[in-house]
């Protein structure tokens, strides 16, 4: 297991990390620098193009966001719902995931029992606090990604399985062969990684995660949960803190994470580069993919579908100044996002949360709950077209929301769990492959898990 890593600060307080193999857990625990550099390596871990970057990817080409022209055999595989359980692409993310996972483990299970003079009980805790939302975070994306949705079953359908034991020596490989549990009990252990978190870290914390990145993350899982009370609160709980604000225009896609806007962002630096090279980091998925040659593959434009919904209502600056007409992978003419622009340095960053979903999800769930949490949602979606240079509505409903999701959120990972916790399909008249609860609007769990487990459970309709 990676675990040890070591930590400095760039003059730009830029974070960079370079992980060692096998280093005694005595070692890493031994002083503060050395465990901050292995909470440090969990983000590190959080930069792979696996876990971020590809989930995103594909969630846009699955649904009616992205008309994928690549050529990657596995990418393809996913796009026509053919997705096998030897997939590369998910076999990655899988024991990214994992991998991840268990080095918040190792901080989460041994940093309680670690007593030096110079680390204040608040520091660990704050340490365990960033641990428990990174694992949260990848928990909610494996469960979206190889399980059915909330809606499917009431959540009592197969989820992942739960890992929460440290690798050691002496450890049993039986102890790491696990059942999946359900999506409830994957949702109530993200929850309480949560609100572990908002109970320690603190209200500002530069580029590491903080308590409102914990709440925000909280209030999506609530909406995916359809509990539209603590949706909205939460949401408005990040509102109301000032501690993030709507940007007055969309330059905060240029690489720049120090904007109110963000939330919580997945930094990638021109320093950066992958842990293991045969492993894309997030910015090369992101740079590549999002954006024509010769700077990019020219893979994912928008799909016709977006480009309708877009000149539905003209003016939009979400389309004339997030969007640039190029030609395709397949020489196309089309139209490609803008907000991974760094392909010079190869350094965009990842949208994982930003405070334009909050409105959304406080919206969405007031109109749910027949409530006005905070605000209005015909204020808080008029907010959001005001920004993108729209008129008014004088009237907002559910598929009013929705559409504003859409067009706001698009290319950043939403879609394909959006139509799906709302019973659609993935594409328009895209025939019972794309339909909610089709076997391969999920992933197959990966077949290196299948062998080496006994107690796993595939999904249906895998081999």
């Amino acid at each position: 297991m990676l675990i040890g890593l070591t930590l400095f600060f760039s003059c730009e307080d830029q974070l960079v990390v370079t992980p060692e193999d096998n280093v005694e857990t005595a070692t890493v625990f031994a002083t503060k620098g050395s465990i901050n550099g292995a909470v440090v390596g969990i983000y590190s871990k959080n930069q792979s193009g696996d876990l971020n970057g590809n989930p995103q990817l594909m969630s846009d080409f699955m649904s009616d966001n992205v008309n994928f022209v690549g050529s990657f055999p596995s990418l393809q595989e996913i796009d026509q719902f053919e997705t096998l359980a030897t997939n590369a692409t998910i076999d990655n993310i899988w024991f990214d995931a994992y991998e991840l996972i268990g080095a918040a483990n190792n901080i989460i299970v041994n940093l309680p029992n670690v007593d030096l003079l110079d680390l204040s009980e608040t520091e660990k805790a704050q340490f365990i606090g960033e641990a428990k939302f990174l694992r949260a975070f990848t928990y909610f994306q494996l469960v979206n990604l190889f399980a059915q949705p909330f809606q499917f079953n009431g959540g009592t359908n197969f989820g992942v399985p739960l890992s929460t034991q440290v690798f050691t020596p002496e450890s049993e490989l039986s102890d790491f062969q696990l059942e999946r549990s359900t999506v409830n009990e994957v949702h109530a252990f993200i929850e309480q990684d949560l609100l572990d978190a908002i109970a320690t870290l603190p209200d500002s914390n530069g580029e590491r995660a903080e308590s409102g990145a914990a709440r925000a993350l909280l209030a999506r899982l609530y909406l995916y949960r359809e509990q539209w009370a603590e949706a909205a609160d939460l949401a408005n709980q990040v509102i109301a803190s000032g501690e993030y604000s709507l940007a007055p225009d969309y330059d905060f896609y240029d690489d720049n994470p120090t904007s109110s806007e963000h939330i919580f962002v997945v930094i990638n630096t021109p320093n950066d580069g992958p842990q293991d090279e045969s492993v894309p980091g997030s910015d090369e998925v992101y740079v590549n993919f999002y954006n024509p040659a010769p700077g990019g593959r020219g893979d994912a434009p928008f799909s016709q579908d977006l480009i309708d919904t877009f000149a539905a209502e003209s003016g939009d600056r979400r389309f004339d100044e997030l969007s640039q007409a190029a030609s395709d992978a397949a020489g196309n003419a089309t139209f490609f996002t803008t907000k991974y622009p760094d392909i010079v340095n190869n350094a965009s960053d990842g949208m994982a949360l930003r405070i334009t979903e909050m409105y959304l999800i406080r919206a969405e769930a007031n109109l749910q709950n027949a409530s006005t949490v905070g605000d209005t949602p015909l204020n808080d979606i008029n907010l959001l077209r005001n920004r993108a240079g729209l008129d008014d509505l004088d009237a907002v409903d559910l598929d009013a929301v929705a559409l504003e999701r859409r067009k706001e959120l698009c290319f950043e990972g939403h879609r394909r769990m959006d139509l799906l916790r709302n019973n659609l399909n993935l594409r328009p008249s895209g025939g019972p492959e794309s339909a909610p609860g089709a076997n391969k609007v999920i992933f197959p769990i990966v077949d290196d898990e299948i062998t080496n487990n006994p107690n796993i459970t595939q999904n249906p309709g895998n081999f």
